[in-house]
C-alpha cells in the first residue's frame, strides 16, 4: 500500500474507533460530563465570553473548546454525540497536522509524513485521549499549529510568522490556559540550538521573534479575555485575574505525585514504540544535532522535565507533547525498517489471559467484579484480545502496531458498553429522575457538585450544593417538594430513599422532601 493511501486510512481507521468509543462509553464523570455541560449552559444563555458552570461563573478553564461544542451544535441542535465528536476531530486534526510538521522537518524524505500519522495513531495513550470530551487533543493541535509556523519563520527569517506562533499561543491560552507555554516556549527559546544544522539564527534574532509572538498572544486573548471581564463583573474580574492565579499554585498539589512518576510512567506513555528493539537501535546510532531531531527532543523532553518539577501530575498533562515522541520515531524508523510488535503484544496477552481466567471463574476480582458482570464479557473480551495480538504481530511494521493500539482501545470501548461499567457511570439515569424537579429544587449533599447531571437533564436552574449534611434541614424548609441527591454512606441516618442506585461504583440514593418525616431529618 502506498504510503499516503496507507496514512488516509490510518486517518480514517482512528477516527471511526474514536467516534466507536463515544457510541459505547457514556460521558465520563466528572470531567466530561462537567465540560459538556458548561458547553451546555452557556448555549442556553447566549453568553460566550463568560462560562459557566452549575450557572456560576466558571474560570477554571478558557472557552475555546465550549466555543467549539457550540459551533458544531449550531450545524446538528444540541446533542450528546455532536458534542463529542468534537475531541476525536481535534486529534484527527493533531494526526494530520504532525505529518504536516514531519514533512516539514524533513522535505527529503518522501515517506516522513505518512510515517508520522502512523505511528502517532499507533500511541495508545493518544488514542484513548482523542476518543474524550477533553482539552488534550485540542491543546495538540495549538501546538502543533505553533510548531509548524515556528519553523516556517527559523527558515524564511521572515518576523511575520513569528506573529503567526503568537496566535497559535493564543489558541492555546484559550484552550487549556498559559500552560501552553510549557509545551511551545523552550523550542521557541532555544531555537539556535535546534536550527543550528538548518539555519543559523541568533540568540538577538530568536529573542526579538519571541517578543514578537508573545506580543501577538497577549493582543488576540485580549479580544476574549477583555469582553469577558467586561461582560462578567467584578467578580469575575477578580476570579480570572486573581483568585485563579493563585489557585493554580495552589492546586498543583491537588494531584500530588513524586518528581519520578511521569518518567516511570513512559512506557505506558510511548506504548507500543517503548518495546519496539529497532527504535532504541536507531536511537543510538542517530545524528540528534539534526534540526528536527533536536526540534523534537527539545520539545518532548522540556515537557517532561517541567512537568515533574510540578506537584500535580495527571496522564493527560503530556498528551499534547506526543507528537513530538512521533517525529522521532518516524524519523528513526525510515521507510523498509523492519517492525515487530511482538514485545508490545506480550503484556496485553498476558492480559487477555488474565481475563480469559477471571471470565472462566478461576481469578476473583473482589468487588470490581459487579462492574463487569456479566462476567462472560470478560472471556470474550480475551478471545477478542488475542485475535488482535496475532494480527498485530502476522501483520508487523506500522499496520500492525497500529492494529495492536486501534483494536485494544475498540474492545476496551466495547467492553465498556456491554458491560455493567456503562450504567454505573452513565449520569443519564439519576438525570432523568432529578430534571422534572428542577421548580421544585434540587439539593446535591455531602460534596462538592461538578455539574455531572446538568447536561444528561438538560437542567436550566442550577442544583443547590450542599456540602454540610447539617444544612439540609434548612433547604428542605424552603423546599418542600424538591429532591436530594447523596451518598447513604456519607450523610448518616435519613428518611427511607424513593431510590438508590450504583453511580461511579458507590451507593447513591435520591430522596423526595415529601417523604420526609415532620421531624427535620437527621444529619
Amino acid at each position: 500500500m502506498k504510503p499516503t493511501v496507507a496514512a488516509l486510512w490510518t486517518l480514517v481507521a482512528f477516527f471511526l474507533v474514536a467516534v466507536a468509543g463515544t457510541l459505547l462509553r457514556p460521558l465520563t464523570p466528572i470531567d466530561e460530563t462537567r465540560y459538556v455541560a458548561v458547553a451546555w449552559e452557556m448555549w442556553q444563555s447566549g453568553n460566550y465570553f463568560v462560562p459557566t458552570k452549575n450557572y456560576d461563573i466558571y474560570t477554571h478553564k478558557p472557552p475555546l473548546l465550549f466555543w467549539a461544542i457550540n459551533l458544531i451544535w449550531m450545524f446538528t441542535g444540541v446533542s450528546e454525540l455532536s458534542a463529542r465528536l468534537v475531541g476525536p476531530l481535534f486529534a484527527v486534526l493533531a494526526i494530520s497536522l504532525t505529518g504536516r510538521l514531519a514533512t516539514k522537518l524533513w522535505p527529503d524524505d518522501a515517506t516522513i509524513g505518512s510515517r508520522a500519522i502512523m505511528v502517532l495513531a499507533a500511541m495508545i495513550i493518544f488514542a484513548i485521549s482523542g476518543g474524550l470530551t477533553m482539552f488534550d487533543a485540542l491543546l495538540a493541535t495549538t501546538a502543533l499549529a505553533g510548531f509548524l509556523a515556528l519553523v516556517n519563520a527559523v527558515d524564511t527569517g521572515d518576523r511575520r510568522w513569528w506573529a503567526a506562533v503568537g496566535t497559535a499561543l493564543a489558541m492555546g491560552v484559550l484552550a487549556k490556559g498559559p500552560v501552553i507555554l510549557v509545551h511551545v516556549g523552550p523550542a521557541m527559546l532555544l531555537v539556535p540550538l535546534w536550527a543550528r544544522s538548518r539555519q543559523d539564527r541568533s540568540w538577538r534574532w530568536t529573542l526579538s521573534g519571541v517578543g514578537i509572538a508573545l506580543a501577538t498572544a497577549l493582543g488576540v486573548v485580549a479580544l476574549w479575555l477583555v469582553p469577558a471581564i467586561l461582560t462578567g463583573g467584578p467578580a469575575y474580574r477578580d476570579e480570572i485575574l486573581w483568585t485563579q492565579s493563585a489557585g493554580r499554585i495552589s492546586s498543583s498539589f491537588a494531584h500530588a505525585r513524586p518528581w519520578w512518576w511521569f518518567t516511570a510512567l513512559l512506557p505506558l506513555f510511548l506504548f507500543p514504540w517503548f518495546f519496539v528493539p529497532a527504535v532504541w537501535k536507531a536511537a543510538f546510532k542517530a545524528r540528534w544535532r539534526d534540526a528536527g531531531l533536536s526540534l523534537a527532543a527539545i520539545w518532548a523532553l522540556s515537557a517532561l522535565f517541567l512537568f515533574s518539577l510540578i506537584s500535580g501530575k495527571q496522564v493527560h498533562y503530556l498528551v499534547p507533547d506526543l507528537p513530538a515522541v512521533a517525529l522521532i520515531v518516524a524519523r528513526l524508523l525510515p521507510q523498509g525498517t523492519t517492525i515487530r510488535p511482538a514485545i508490545a503484544a506480550a503484556p496485553l496477552l498476558l492480559a487477555a489471559v488474565a481475563a480469559i481466567l477471571a471470565g472462566a471463574g478461576l481469578i476473583d476480582l473482589g468487588s470490581d467484579t459487579r462492574l463487569l458482570e456479566p462476567t462472560t464479557n470478560l472471556l470474550a473480551w480475551g478471545l477478542f484480545m488475542l485475535a488482535v495480538c496475532w494480527m498485530a504481530v502476522h501483520q508487523g511494521g506500522l499496520s500492525g502496531a497500529l492494529t495492536l493500539t486501534l483494536g485494544t482501545v475498540l474492545s476496551l470501548n466495547v467492553l465498556i458498553g456491554v458491560s455493567a461499567i456503562h450504567d454505573v457511570f452513565d449520569t443519564k439515569k439519576i438525570a432523568s429522575i432529578i430534571a422534572p424537579y428542577q421548580e421544585a429544587g434540587i439539593a446535591y449533599v455531602g460534596r462538592q457538585y461538578n455539574a455531572e447531571f446538568n447536561f444528561a437533564g438538560r437542567l436550566t436552574s442550577p442544583v443547590t450544593e450542599i456540602i454540610d449534611p447539617a444544612d439540609l434541614p434548612a433547604w428542605l424548609a424552603k423546599q418542600p417538594d424538591g429532591i436530594v441527591v447523596g451518598r447513604p454512606d456519607e450523610l448518616g441516618p435519613m428518611w427511607p430513599p424513593y431510590r438508590q442506585i450504583l453511580f461511579r461504583n458507590a451507593p447513591h440514593a435520591i430522596w423526595r422532601a415529601a417523604d420526609a418525616p415532620n421531624s427535620e431529618p437527621s444529619s
